[in-house]
């Protein structure tokens, strides 16, 4: 039997409860799994409960049942759905120690072709719903018996072009991050910003986007992408003790990315630092194996 190889020691969530959002796939699934195999129970959140249901049975297997994890179908931008959820979990497990944001999305557009409807689907699903759950967690659970909060957000930095619905909607998460650490504490609530990432989710834009995904690695001073692995272990590091004193802070995971500058001609020096991937069910994207 494989487990996941966490750089944390064993038992380290032991006992401890953590919804994760968007945990069928991609930086939740990952973070799931780590999580689990730290001792945690995990309840995991997303629309499609088949997927869900796939990442429970790999916990399960993963870790001989000694972890517990639940699946809960909820779309996040609704409300009341939300209030359930949260209801549901506290149920099942009596407890919620930390909340994982991580479920979100968006679609490649310039700003002049995005519509209403479309700028608010991307808002309400990267904003909006991640405000929601914070919400209820702290509300119904934390903010009688604490807890920590770990909000997802993006390389939004200096803008996002091509993308600008989701960059607002990140740097408004960043700044919520910021508000609910002083009026909730002393519950913690942080960010972690994944730059490019490896994951299943780049195999989810048109093929008009595939070249630009895989010249992505050349434009990050650590001249490579980075792996769920690298995103679940900054957020692990925000749930746990280590971090009791950290709050209101925002964690990249970008390989610099966003200090490149074009007054400054090199990206980097041609060298990288050794990818950590500690996941033992990791997939390299299609898009990327394919070039």
């Amino acid at each position: 039997m494989s487990n996941y190889r966490s750089i944390f020691r064993a038992g380290l969530l032991a006992g401890q409860t953590v919804v994760v959002t968007g945990g069928g796939s991609g930086i939740g699934r990952c973070t799931a799994h780590e999580l689990a195999a730290l001792g945690a129970h995990v309840a995991i959140a997303g629309r499609r409960i088949d997927k869900l249901h796939a990442v429970q049975a790999e916990i399960a297997e993963a870790t001989e049942g000694a972890a517990r994890c639940t699946t809960h179908a909820c779309d996040i931008r609704d409300e009341e759905a939300v209030r359930s959820l949260v209801a549901a979990v506290l149920e099942a497990h009596g407890r919620i120690d930390g909340l994982v944001n991580n479920a979100g999305g968006q679609f490649p557009a310039p700003l002049a072709a995005i519509t209403a409807k479309g700028w608010d689907a991307v808002v309400r699903n990267n904003l909006t719903g991640g405000f929601l759950m914070a919400r209820e967690c702290y509300v119904q659970h934390m903010a009688a018996h604490g807890g920590a909060i770990v909000n997802i957000i993006a390389d939004m930095w200096h803008g996002m072009p091509g993308m600008g619905h989701s960059g607002a909607a990140r740097a408004g998460m960043l700044n919520f991050t910021e508000t609910a650490a002083l009026e909730w504490a002393p519950v913690r609530v942080n960010a972690v910003a994944p730059g490019w990432i490896a994951s299943s989710g780049m195999d989810q834009y048109p093929e008009s986007m595939h070249a630009t995904i895989r010249a992505m690695k050349d434009m990050v001073p650590l001249r490579r992408l980075g792996t769920e692995s690298e995103a679940a272990a900054a957020i692990v590091f925000l749930l746990s003790p280590a971090a009791a004193f950290i709050s209101g802070a925002c964690l990249r995971i970008d390989g610099a990315a966003p200090n490149a500058k074009r007054i400054w001609p090199e990206v980097g020096r041609g060298g990288s630092t050794p990818a950590f991937d500690g996941f033992h069910l990791a997939a390299t994207p299609k898009v990327l194996r394919d070039a």
